[in-house]
């Protein structure tokens, strides 16, 4: 479980300093920050971005899930205004950020399921009393 968590962290840090390279509008002043700045989106996105989805449901369904791109730009902003080495400019800039993190969420997913051969185990559910692994 552990290392699930690091390596989305890993994933995190990679995709926003892809994001500084890519995205003009965002930049990131040390390589700490940048650590930083991973570690405090990974716990806005566990603690705020469920409930800020829970009340924008209704938009998203609307607009058949592009809503959620704009709750992960605000998230990235969201961060960008708790994390003084991390400077996101302004909405457009977030909204691409968003974009390329979601990208890259989605490769990786993708990668991790072909080097896995095709199954992706979130939980270990062992069955004590019939001895049945799944």
């Amino acid at each position: 479980m552990i290392l699930g968590f690091l390596f989305v962290w890993l994933l995190t840090v990679f995709g926003l300093w892809l994001v500084t390279r890519v995205v003009p509008g965002v930049r990131v002043r040390s390589a700490r920050g940048l650590w930083l700045a991973a570690l405090v989106l990974g716990l806005v996105n566990i603690f705020v971005r469920p409930l800020l989805w829970l009340v924008t449901l209704p938009l998203t369904v609307l607009t058949f899930g592009l809503f959620a791109l704009v709750v992960n730009a605000l998230m990235i902003q969201f961060t960008g205004w708790l994390v003084s080495d991390l400077e996101v400019d302004g909405f457009g800039s977030a909204l691409l950020a968003a974009v390329i993190m979601v990208v890259l969420a989605v490769a990786a997913f993708i990668a991790f399921q072909w080097f896995t051969g095709g199954t992706v185990h979130w939980i270990y559910f062992e069955e004590v009393t019939k001895g049945v692994y799944l």
